[in-house]
């Protein structure tokens, strides 16, 4: 097996928090950069990294370097996959990987082209829970999928300078906790949905506070999304079939849900271990570029990003 050495751009909460996990037999963090060298070797010297750069593209110049984790803010993502990309990198980046399908299908194309690997680190399509309720349902234990309920509430304090609510820094709630609730619900519904319904109230900065949206497919599957920043709401996802129904309590990292049927009797599955869950991310995407599984989750990755499109677009025919 081929031994990876990873490079982090962005050095913020999250980026410590995939360093602190890392752990994977094949790989290691090798380097990381910032605009600040100071911040970078902070940074490298406090997860006993070997390399810190104090520029992205000296990091990008490194040939020792094959994989490319992104955790800058969103709206700087799709300047960031490119130069990666280009640079021969595969490329793991946060969510929201872009702001539009427009900018996901230039990185795709780009990949493509260049015969690298591309994915987005959502926690939801790598958790192992996620992997095991699938073969559930496929074996047609529960009946036809029905309804899901993909509620995600945060309060945010309401500060116009934070970069929740900051419309240069791609804020609201859509483009951060949002992803999770559609990627949800992406997940179980089993065609792409469209945007039916969708309605939203925005913060005085412009950026979407809160919003509540229905979708729907062509096999008449519903999911409801609920989203603010203004108000805590339990991560408790619900997935409704016709003998059954799944809850699945911090859906974003769950290792464990449980099923309620018809005629009362109630399982419990427990799978994963939600502390591995940004390892998760890592191990699948070397399973994709070793060529030991597809890469699945770029095909929901898309179809998440056209659904926020869509509800955006909503929003602007509402205005």
């Amino acid at each position: 097996m081929t031994h990876y050495n990873w490079g982090i751009i962005g050095l913020g909460e999250i980026a410590a928090d995939f360093a602190e996990s890392f752990d994977q037999p094949n790989s290691r963090i090798a380097a990381v950069a910032s605009r600040s060298l100071t911040k970078a070797e902070a940074f490298a010297e406090k997860y006993s990294i070997e390399k810190a750069y104090g520029s992205f593209d000296e990091l990008l110049a490194d040939e020792t370097i094959a994989i490319i984790y992104i955790a800058v803010p969103n709206k700087q993502h799709i300047a960031h996959i490119l130069k990666a990309l280009s640079a021969g990198k595969h490329v793991l980046c946060e969510k929201a990987i872009t702001m539009n399908s427009a900018e996901l299908q230039e990185a795709i194309k780009l990949a493509e082209q260049k015969q690298l690997i591309l994915a987005e680190a959502m926690t939801i399509f790598n958790m192992p829970l996620y992997h095991e309720l699938a073969s559930q349902i496929n074996s047609d234990r529960f009946g036809s999928l029905k309804m899901i309920q993909a509620p995600f509430g945060s309060y945010k304090e309401p500060d116009p300078t934070n970069r929740f609510f900051n419309p240069d820094l791609a804020g609201g709630a859509l483009l951060d906790i949002g992803t999770y609730a559609v990627s949800f619900a992406r997940w179980f519904l089993t065609a792409q949905p469209t945007v039916v319904a969708s309605t939203m109230k925005p913060f005085s900065t412009g950026v979407d506070e809160q919003s509540i949206t229905i979708l729907q497919n062509a096999k008449q599957e519903m999911a409801a999304v609920s989203l603010s920043f203004q108000a805590k709401m339990p991560k408790q996802g619900v997935v409704a079939f016709e003998n059954a129904y799944i809850v699945i309590n911090d859906y974003p990292r769950a290792a464990e849900a449980k099923i309620f049927f018809n005629d009362g009797t109630v399982e419990t599955v427990i799978s994963g271990d939600t502390a591995q869950a940004l390892n998760y991310e890592v191990s699948n995407m070397l399973a994709v570029i070793e060529g030991d599984a597809p890469n699945r989750s770029l095909f929901l990755t898309k179809d998440v990003i056209d659904i926020l499109d869509q509800m955006q677009q909503a929003w602007n025919n509402n205005k």
